[in-house]
């Protein structure tokens, strides 16, 4: 099992779903070991981000990266559908070259991403491709209920349950298991979308939260449930999406995992807390290759993965 890049440059440009600013975003190979590094090209010098799980510095609504300059905060804003792409696809190293702060929501979901990457192409490198292995269980909580956890397990899988006091989730499954490969995740939660209330729409946007939202790149729910007139691609798509924003927000860890993750009620804070908890406690996972033998995490061909 090597490690991957692109084979080729790729530019996609869109609206950010928080801050509605314009950006267009190049997709850029690059060598081994180099991991994923976003980098602020609009700015001189450029700012760059090496993946990290110390770099999510802010998580409400979304996974934001940032860099302290000086007296100056540099961010990139909701990173988590393009980063659970990369995940699905098995991408080690990447350029992500982004001309604003915030990476273009698409449709809300993480199939656009993958499009790119596949029209791209995937390039398989002369080095083997790293693996995080989960060797004893972490668990983190939140005072809301919120559960968050590691445990050992010989692949990758992902447990998640949500709970939501609306009538749009009593006709959904609030809970879902994901055995973590390239083709389940494109068939499983690749194209679930993320949602939010439109109640909350007035507060969110004084916050200067939600100003690129709308129902062509999100779920809108009012009190009687899903506002879009073409209703849910799938009927438990919220879980499907909670579980998309998991394998994004843990592959900010570096590396594909090896283990079982479970969360309930889990957001991208607690994600990242689990993370943070796990890097810090050295027994608890190491770093392993597959180079004689087939990894327990399974992805698709270097060629067209879909």
């Amino acid at each position: 099992m090597k490690q991957r890049t692109l084979a080729n440059s790729i530019k996609a440009k869109g609206v950010g779903l928080h801050t509605g600013h314009k950006s267009v975003m190049t997709l850029r190979p690059a060598p081994v070991n180099t991991g994923v590094v976003f980098r602020r090209v609009d700015l001189d010098p450029v700012v760059e981000f090496p993946v990290s799980p110390e770099l999510v510095k802010e998580t409400t609504l979304c996974t934001t990266i940032v860099q302290e300059q000086q007296d100056k905060s540099i961010k990139i804003a909701t990173i988590e559908h393009l980063m659970s792409a990369l995940a699905g696809v098995g991408i080690d190293n990447l350029y992500i070259d982004i001309t604003a702060d915030e990476v273009p929501i698409m449709d809300g979901s993480a199939s656009h991403f993958i499009f790119l990457l596949q029209s791209a192409g995937v390039e398989l490198q002369d080095a083997p491709k790293k693996f995080i292995r989960i060797k004893k269980p972490v668990k983190v909580t939140n005072n809301k209920g919120g559960v968050a956890q590691f445990e050992p397990y010989d692949g990758y899988r992902l447990n998640f349950s949500i709970e939501f006091d609306h009538p749009a989730f009593d006709q959904t499954a609030e809970k879902m298991t994901l055995s973590f490969s390239s083709t389940a995740y494109f068939k499983e939660v690749s194209r679930a979308r993320t949602f939010g209330f439109m109640k909350d729409m007035e507060k969110l946007r004084a916050q200067n939260l939600g100003l690129g939202a709308g129902l062509h790149n999100a779920i809108g729910l009012d009190e009687n449930g899903v506002v879009n007139q073409e209703g849910l691609r799938d009927k438990d798509e919220f879980v499907r999406h909670k579980i998309l924003d998991a394998v994004g927000d843990l592959f900010m860890a570096g590396h594909a995992i090896i283990g079982e993750f479970t969360a309930h009620k889990s957001g991208h804070a607690l994600n990242n807390q689990l993370l943070r908890a796990l890097i810090a406690d050295p027994e608890a996972y190491e770093v392993v290759t597959f180079e004689n033998e087939e990894p327990p995490v399974q992805y698709g061909s270097s060629k067209i993965l879909l």
